[in-house]
Parts: structure tokens; C-alpha cells; sequence
């Protein structure tokens, strides 16, 4: 049973880091692509940044030279470095885990940037 458990967030002010960590356990070794969503009240479920099991990153546009995604295989983690913080990016934050078409969430963790 795959599971995933987010944590690393909380309430910044504009222009502040965090650093968001997804730890995953059960059967991983053969997901295709990791990655972290966001989702605010009444808007749908966004991506923000992938990254494949080659290590190819991918970020969406309202992130990319702020935030940054990564993954340590030997610990079964992912990250993501969040820099430059805007109030826009308040939202929820899932981890994700696609393993051969198959997806997997976790519950999510709060970020908030607010002076």
C-alpha cells in the first residue's frame, strides 16, 4: 500500500522559503513521475512541478526561478524549495506519485504567505 505524507507548511510573509517534504512508503520503485499540486478554494487542483524517475524536472510557469523540486531515492522523499514567496501561492500542497498510470495522493499541507 502506497502511501504518502506531506509536510513543511505554515505561514510565511511575502518573500519568505519554505521547504515542503513528501515521504513516501510502500511500493515505489517503479513510479514514473513524482510531483506537487496546489489547490485553492473553488479553483481546481493545479501542477506545480514534476519530476520523472530520470530526474527531469518540470515547473509551471508561475514558479519556475522560485521553487524548486527534488527527490532523495535512498530516503524515498521529495522536495520542494520554495523561494520568493507571493501570496498567490497560498494554497494546499499534494504530493503525487504516478506508478504506471495508477495515482496516489497525499491528504496535503497548508501554506500560507501573508504579511
Amino acid at each position: 500500500q502506497v502511501q504518502l505524507v506531506e509536510s513543511g507548511g505554515g505561514l510565511v510573509q511575502p518573500g519568505g522559503s519554505l521547504r515542503l517534504s513528501c515521504a513516501a512508503s510502500g511500493i515505489i520503485f517503479s513510479f514514473n513521475v513524482m510531483g506537487w499540486y496546489r489547490q485553492t478554494p473553488g479553483k481546481e487542483r493545479e501542477l506545480v512541478a514534476s519530476i520523472s524517475r530520470g530526474g527531469s524536472t518540470y515547473g509551471a510557469d508561475s514558479v519556475k526561478d522560485r521553487f524548486t523540486i527534488s527527490r532523495d531515492y535512498a530516503n524515498n522523499r521529495m522536495y520542494l524549495q520554495m523561494n520568493s514567496l507571493k501570496p498567490e501561492d497560498t494554497a494546499v500542497y499534494y504530493c503525487n506519485l504516478d506508478i504506471s498510470g495508477v495515482q496516489y495522493w497525499g491528504k496535503g499541507t497548508l501554506v500560507t504567505v501573508s504579511s
